[in-house]
């Protein structure tokens, strides 16, 4: 502004240099924020002098203090320092014994000559690895006919093939699968390993496999999703990915990937789906069916689908805390203690109940939260209203208070039902793989590969939750799914019918 244009009231300027003074506060935040995720820890924890715990008394004042249940224990880890050692090799490893043997000429004693005893052996292991074989099956079809009247000729029939006029065997495909969707090798890096040992694939050969398989385990991605939608507790999130053929977009537009993770307990169930739009039209689709409890961040997309009748939104505790994590780091290393670690220190209360809560059953769960956690969120109100009014909206704190504000009858939606879990931290282990799979080979090529690749980790990410080696699940998966002809056969070789023992023997 000009200052010859600067008005005379004294009260005028006095709110314009407040309001100078809250911008410059603000950009100030901005850039220590930028600075504190450009090279600080990525981490949300902080050390205890940071979090004023032991010199702020307006922190904690008036807290009550979370204690277990009369009738538990709360074992505390002990401090100790491991003692140094070599861990011992896994048991379930194959071993090869090389015995180390004296010449004959040394199994006499040196002083008497008389012949050696052997008393014991002593034993030491080392571990060794063989890269990876590769290897050709052979399938010799034989052939019979007639001697007679040589007008009938029978041939042993073709074994089947997941993918027909390929020449990859189950094994390769399960090994290209991992490499890509759990160890985040991109295709042109794989075959570049592959001609290391001999094999010449082009990375389209690859990528066509991939594309393929995605279309063939189609069907078992729809019974998953049957069984997803069935159970009345679901969790979603969403991320970018880049497609660079996507029909009327440029190559540089943002789509994204979606996840859900449902199911039983006992029977998780993770499913990726792709879709070039981020519009509350995607989860309106994705939950056509849907009735139960549906947790997710504050992202407004969701909220179409929560007016649904039998849906209820839940909110994520974890993206409340990470606002205030944000607002500490805005205000500086050397800042005092204020509202943002009040928040901090507020939410850390609810995510102790949590850790006292975690092996209890849903039901003994929920009566706990009832019992510690609900005071809890009542003083987290109280502290909320008795500070919005003090607190510039656009400060990082303000928005920290704002998001509680805004997301407040989600964010208490976790007291109505043991089953859910106080964040949507669940959902966003989920999507990590795809995440640090996306930062090496940083793009998808069309809709149908990046659909596929969402299948496929779809399956990866299930087999992983039940407790199954990738690999061996996928090799297992296409040696049988097929002869899978059935809808009985498709089930069972879902990841969560399928039992350790069979996936681990192939």
């Amino acid at each position: 502004m000009d200052p010859t244009q600067l008005p005379d009231d004294v009260e005028t300027l006095k709110a314009l240099l407040r309001q100078a003074l809250e911008r410059n506060e603000q950009l100030q935040e901005q850039i220590r924020m930028l600075l504190a995720k450009r090279f600080g820890p990525s981490s949300e924890k902080h050390a205890p002098e940071q979090m004023g715990l032991f010199n702020e008394a307006e922190a904690d004042a008036g807290a009550q203090p979370v204690e277990a249940p009369a009738d538990e224990t709360l074992t505390v880890p002990g401090h100790e320092r491991a003692k140094p050692g070599r861990r011992p090799l896994p048991e379930s490893l194959p071993r090869v014994e090389v015995v180390h043997d004296l010449p004959e000429a040394e199994k006499v004693c040196p002083h008497d000559g008389t012949a050696l005893v052997r008393i014991g052996e002593e034993t030491s292991e080392h571990l060794e690895i063989i890269p990876a074989k590769v290897q050709v099956i052979r399938h010799v079809r034989l052939k019979y006919a007639c001697p007679c009247c040589d007008a009938h000729v029978a041939r042993a029939p073709a074994p089947p093939q997941l993918l027909p006029k390929s020449n990859a065997g189950p094994g390769l495909l399960a090994y290209v699968c991992t490499s890509k969707y759990v160890d985040a090798l991109p295709l042109a890096r794989q075959e570049k390993m592959l001609a290391r040992i001999g094999v010449e694939l082009p990375r389209a050969t690859l990528a066509q496999w991939m594309m393929k398989l995605g279309e063939a385990v189609l069907p078992l991605i729809n019974l998953m999703r049957e069984q997803m939608l069935a159970y009345d507790l679901i969790q979603m999130d969403e991320t970018t990915v880049q497609v660079l053929k996507e029909p009327g977009r440029a190559p540089s537009a943002t789509s994204y990937f979606w996840v859900q993770r449902g199911g039983p307990p006992h029977q998780p169930i993770l499913l990726f789906d792709y879709d070039p739009s981020r519009g509350q039209g995607v989860p309106l689709r994705l939950l056509e069916g849907f009735a139960g409890y549906l947790q997710v961040d504050g992202y407004d997309g969701y909220n179409a689908v929560g007016k649904r009748d039998g849906i209820t939104l839940v909110g994520c505790w974890a993206h409340a805390r990470r606002k205030f994590d944000e607002a500490v780091k805005a205000q500086g290393a050397k800042a005092k203690p204020g509202r943002a670690t009040k928040g901090l220190n507020l939410i850390q209360r609810l995510y102790r109940v949590e850790t006292l809560a975690r092996d209890m059953g849903a039901s003994a769960r929920r009566a706990l939260r009832e019992e510690q956690a609900r005071p809890v969120l009542e003083e987290i109100r109280r502290w909320v209203d008795d500070s919005l009014p003090h607190v510039p909206p656009q400060s990082a704190v303000g928005k920290a208070l704002g998001y509680l504000d805004s997301q407040w009858h989600k964010l208490i939606g976790y007291l109505k039902d043991g089953r859910i879990a106080i964040d949507n931290n669940a959902a966003e282990r989920a999507i990590r793989p795809f995440v640090i799979g996306r930062n090496n080979w940083l793009f998808s090529d069309t809709p149908k590969g990046a659909s596929a690749s969402a299948r496929l980790y779809s399956l990866i990410e299930t087999a992983k939750a039940n407790g199954h080696e990738p690999w061996a699940y996928l090799n297992h998966l296409f040696k049988e799914l097929p002869t899978a002809t059935t809808a009985e056969q498709l089930e069972a070789l879902l990841p969560y019918n399928l039992s350790i023992e069979i996936t681990a023997g192939g």
